[in-house]
C-alpha cells in the first residue's frame, strides 16, 4: 500500500551529493521522498545514514515515490548531466500534474536547461535548472544555491532552499537568478572561476616547491598564514591543510605521492566554449583547462622529460619571493573573477536574464568551492557601480592591480628562468597588459586579413564604421 502523501518535497539520486543534500533537507524540518534507479541505494540509505528522528521516506518504485509528494509536487533530480537527467524526466512524466515542479540540480550544461525550461511548460511541468555548489560537506551543511527558472515555482520551493543554503551575516547563500537556464549559467561560470583559482595556487606551489625548494612544512606554514589576510578563501585553507597531511605509506607527505594528473567534468571547458562564442575573453580560465588538458598526458611527459632540457629547475627559498608570490596570487586571481563577471554581463545582455551581480557574489560567500573574503569587496564594487565595465575598473581593485604589477612581473620573471610552467598566472598578467593598452597590435592583424582576404578596415583618422581596402 502507498504511503499517504506527506512528504514536501523529493529527491532522485543517491550518490553522495543527493544523499547529503536531502539528509540536509529532512534536518531543516522538511519531509523528504527519497528514489534512486538502483534501489538497494535506497535501503542502504535508509539504514546507513538516516536517523530515527529524520522525516526521510525511501520508495523503490518512481510511482511509490511520486504518491509519497503533497500537491503541487516538488522533485529534486540530482543525477549525472545529459542524457541521465532527461531519461528521468521521461519516466517522470507520466506520473505527474501540471504544475509540479521538477528541479535539477546537477551541473548541467545550460543549453540543455535552455531546452528543458522550452519544453517541459508545454507538457504542463515548471522546472526549474539550479545550481548547487560545496561539495559533500556543503551539500549536507549548507551549500551555496543558484536557482532559474519561472519566479512563481522558485517562490514556492524558496523556504527549503533558504534554509539549507550556507548562512552568512546578510543572509542565506541563495538567490532567485532569473529564468530559463540563468540559475546553471552562473553554476557554470563559478566553475570556471573555481578552475581558474586552482590552477592559480597549483602554480603558485610549484614555484615554491621546484623553483625554491620548499618543503611540505614550509608550505603549510605560508598558505595558512596567507589564509588570514587577504586572499582567505576555503580553497587557500584546504590547501594548507593537503601540505599537513602525512602519506601513511611513506610517512612522507601525501601530496608528493599524488599522481600529477587532474581530472575535470567539463564545466570549466564549457565556460571556455560558451565564452569563445560570445566574445569574452577568459585567459585564466582557458589557460587552466589547457592545463589539466596537459596534465592528462602524463605518458608523453614522462617520455619529453628524457629528451627536452631546461633550465635548472631547483633555486634557494627567497622570502622576497614569497612574499612577492602573495601579491601575484590575488593579482591573477581578481583578473580570473574579472573574468567570469564579464562572461555573467554579457550572457545576460543576450539572454535577458537581469543578473544582479553584487548579488551573485554575496551568495557565493559562503557554501561554495569559491568563497572568498575578497567576495565582500567585489559585491561592494557591484553595488556601488552596477554599470561597471570590469572589476579591474574599481578602484580600489584596480589600484592594487597597478601597485602590485612589479611584484607580480618578478613571479613571472622567476618562473620562466626556472622553467616553472605558470598558464594561468601568465595568462592573468597578460590579460591585465591588454585591458591596460589604449593601442594593441591587432591593427597589424587587420592589415593582415585585408591583404589577403579584401577583409577591410577601420582607420584612427576617421569615424567608427567607415571601412576601407587597400590593394596590397
Amino acid at each position: 500500500m502507498t504511503p499517504p502523501a506527506t512528504c514536501s518535497i523529493g529527491l532522485i539520486g543517491l550518490a553522495v551529493m543527493g544523499r547529503n543534500l536531502a539528509l540536509n533537507i529532512a534536518r531543516k524540518g522538511f519531509p523528504i521522498a527519497v528514489f534512486n534507479r538502483t534501489t538497494s541505494k535506497v535501503t542502504t540509505f535508509l539504514s546507513e545514514d538516516v536517523r530515527d528522528d529524520d522525516p526521510v521516506q525511501g520508495a523503490l518504485t518512481l510511482e511509490e515515490f511520486t504518491g509519497m509528494l503533497e500537491r503541487p509536487r516538488r522533485i529534486i533530480i540530482m543525477v549525472q548531466a545529459g542524457d541521465p537527467v532527461d531519461a528521468t524526466i521521461t519516466q517522470l512524466l507520466p506520473l505527474l500534474d501540471p504544475g509540479d515542479i521538477i528541479i535539477d540540480a546537477g551541473n548541467s550544461h545550460p543549453d540543455d536547461t535552455t531546452r528543458r525550461a522550452k519544453d517541459l511548460p508545454e507538457q504542463g511541468m515548471r522546472f526549474i535548472g539550479m545550481g548547487v555548489s560545496g561539495g559533500e560537506e556543503g551539500a549536507l551543511l549548507g551549500p551555496s544555491i543558484m536557482p532559474g527558472g519561472p519566479k512563481d515555482a522558485y517562490e514556492e520551493i524558496a523556504p527549503v532552499l533558504k534554509k539549507i543554503a550556507a548562512q552568512v551575516e546578510d543572509g542565506p547563500c541563495v538567490t532567485y537568478l532569473g529564468t530559463d537556464a540563468a540559475g546553471h549559467f552562473v553554476k557554470m561560470v563559478h566553475n570556471g572561476i573555481e578552475y581558474g583559482d586552482m590552477q592559480l595556487i597549483a602554480e603558485t606551489y610549484d614555484l615554491m616547491s621546484v623553483g625554491m625548494g620548499m618543503k611540505p612544512d614550509e608550505l603549510c606554514a605560508t598558505f595558512t598564514e596567507w589564509n588570514k589576510g587577504p586572499l582567505e578563501s576555503y580553497l587557500i585553507e584546504i590547501t594548507g591543510e593537503i601540505f599537513s597531511k602525512p602519506d601513511p605509506e611513506t610517512n612522507g607527505a601525501l601530496v608528493d605521492v599524488i599522481l600529477d594528473r587532474a581530472g575535470q567534468k567539463g564545466t570549466g571547458r564549457w565556460t571556455a566554449e560558451i565564452a569563445l562564442g560570445l566574445g569574452v575573453p577568459l585567459p585564466t580560465i582557458h589557460a587552466a583547462v589547457d592545463a589539466r588538458g596537459m596534465s592528462s598526458r602524463k605518458h608523453e611527459r614522462i617520455q619529453a622529460a628524457q629528451i627536452l632540457s631546461g633550465p635548472p629547475p631547483l633555486q634557494k627559498a627567497d622570502p622576497s619571493l614569497v612574499s612577492d608570490l602573495h601579491d601575484a596570487l590575488y593579482a591573477a586571481k581578481i583578473c580570473s573573477y574579472a573574468q567570469g563577471f564579464d562572461l555573467l554581463r554579457t550572457a545576460d545582455r543576450e539572454c535577458g536574464w537581469n543578473l544582479d551581480l553584487g548579488e551573485i557574489a554575496r551568495i557565493w560567500k559562503g557554501g561554495c568551492i569559491i568563497r572568498a573574503r575578497f567576495l565582500d569587496r567585489i559585491r561592494e564594487a557591484w553595488e556601488k557601480n552596477p554599470e561597471l565595465p570590469s572589476l579591474l575598473l574599481d578602484e580600489e581593485f584596480g589600484g592594487f592591480l597597478v601597485g602590485a604589477q612589479a611584484a607580480w612581473r618578478r613571479v613571472v620573471a622567476r618562473a620562466a628562468a626556472t622553467g616553472v610552467p605558470i598558464l594561468a598566472m601568465g595568462a592573468s598578467l597578460s590579460y591585465f597588459d591588454s585591458y591596460r593598452r589604449e593601442r594593441l597590435p591587432q591593427n597589424l592583424t587587420q592589415a593582415q586579413r585585408d591583404f589577403f582576404g579584401a577583409h577591410t578596415y577601420e582607420r584612427v583618422d576617421r569615424p567608427e564604421g567607415e571601412f576601407f581596402h587597400t590593394e596590397w
